[in-house]
């Protein structure tokens, strides 16, 4: 079986997210949304609302997972039998950074390879950091996430009284 880690904070999930998927859901017989628990970051959303985001916008896909991991992602594959690590890439910039964290996890877990896949193009500029701000001012994010994310950021917004 072909298993692949998609591995990342998703706070939150966005439509460029799941597009990778859809993109690589095609290709491999199994994935595992790994979502990591950021220690350097607090998260806007909990791991468990992260979690369920992603099994909810991800539902249409038969062979998607979603797990929680904290630590090292070499730790973390060495006991998945993965044979792949997939990393989106909307830019240069991405590029530059995702190839110095494919090599060093080559060095530390030498049979797995990391996939990059380009965003569609609709969705370069979306980051969960900028999804974040703008719903967080009251800006809408339609068509730049999944609906329960939306509603999600509409719920935070009021609990936060912005």
């Amino acid at each position: 079986m072909r298993l692949a880690v998609y591995p990342g904070s998703f706070d939150p999930v966005t439509n460029g997210h799941i597009d990778i998927l859809e993109k690589t859901s095609k290709i491999f017989d199994k994935i595992i949304v790994a979502v990591v628990r950021n220690v350097s970051k607090e998260g806007l959303f909990t791991l468990d609302e992260r979690v369920a985001f992603i099994r909810e916008s991800s539902r249409h896909l038969g062979n998607i997972e979603v797990e929680c991991f904290s630590g090292l992602l070499a730790n973390y594959l060495s006991g998945k039998n993965a044979c792949a690590i997939i990393r989106g890439l909307r830019t240069v910039a991405d590029f530059e950074y995702e190839m110095h964290m494919a090599m060093i996890n080559k060095k530390l877990v030498s049979e797995l390879d990391t996939i990059f896949v380009m965003s569609d193009p609709k969705y370069i500029f979306v980051s969960s950091s900028i999804i974040k701000e703008a719903a967080l001012l009251g800006g809408d994010v339609s068509g730049l996430v999944p609906a329960v994310v939306k509603k999600g950021l509409e719920e935070k917004r009021q609990q936060l009284n912005l």
